[in-house]
């Protein structure tokens, strides 16, 4: 069947250059490049016999060369549109993350989310003056509160801290070491200079984010089980 059709396509070739040789008045090749209707006619068949005849001698070849292209092409599209879309795909990325892993924080640009886990705190990582340190939202906490692990992290002298501030914790009345933190980044919020305490060894579990860092941002809110920190333009 595949001889047949070549045979075909090779006559149809034949018969359409014959047809345009036959048409011209003095120079073929000076024929091939004219534009009225009939010889437009002829080309458009020779044409289509001749893509019969490369498709029919190159079928196997072409078929694998359209898959290869149209894989490429599909590929090609796809990181064209992940690449335009990127900032909205890493937002839903960061949500989506959010959920699964406790304590990580969603990025919306200056605003910083956090899911409530299972404990009922909203847990997160900041990173204080660099260093990376576990901490618990506390609204209830007037101040940022850190461990004597997660100061020493920060690189916070302690040799040399003063316990003077006098505070309430669910252990009782204990006292902790006023100092002030170059910086807190929580997602994409970014403080400096925030005001901060030190607990004594062994009277805090965990770091607290407090209102010290909660009153600089231009707004935070509960939402069901999701804390959203808006940060200031």
């Amino acid at each position: 069947m595949s001889r047949r059709l070549t045979w075909v396509f090779i006559a149809g070739v034949a018969l359409s250059l014959a047809a345009l040789i036959a048409m011209q008045d003095r120079d073929p090749i000076a024929n091939l490049l004219r534009h009225d209707v009939a010889s437009l006619s002829v080309k458009l068949v020779l044409l289509i016999f001749v893509g019969g005849l490369v498709a029919v001698m190159f079928r196997d070849r072409l078929a694998k060369a359209f898959e290869a292209i149209a894989f490429w092409g599909v590929l090609g599209l796809l990181l064209m549109v992940g690449y335009t879309y990127r900032f909205e795909l890493r937002d839903v990325a960061d949500r989506v993350i959010a959920e699964v892993i406790p304590g990580y924080v969603a990025r919306h640009g200056q605003d910083a989310e956090v899911v409530r886990g299972g404990d009922g705190d909203f847990s997160l990582t900041a990173h204080v003056n660099g260093a990376r340190v576990p901490m618990v939202v506390d609204t209830g906490a007037s101040s940022v509160v850190l461990t004597q692990e997660a100061a020493k992290a920060s690189g916070l002298p302690l040799e040399v801290l003063t316990y003077s501030v006098n505070v309430d914790t669910a252990n009782g009345r204990t006292r902790a070491a006023p100092v002030t933190l170059e910086r807190i980044v929580v997602g994409g919020l970014i403080e400096r200079s925030v005001p901060a305490l030190v607990a004594q060894p062994g009277q805090l579990k965990q770091s607290l984010l407090g209102m010290s860092f909660l009153n600089r941002l231009a707004s935070w809110e509960v939402r069901g089980n999701k804390l959203r920190m808006r940060g200031t333009p």
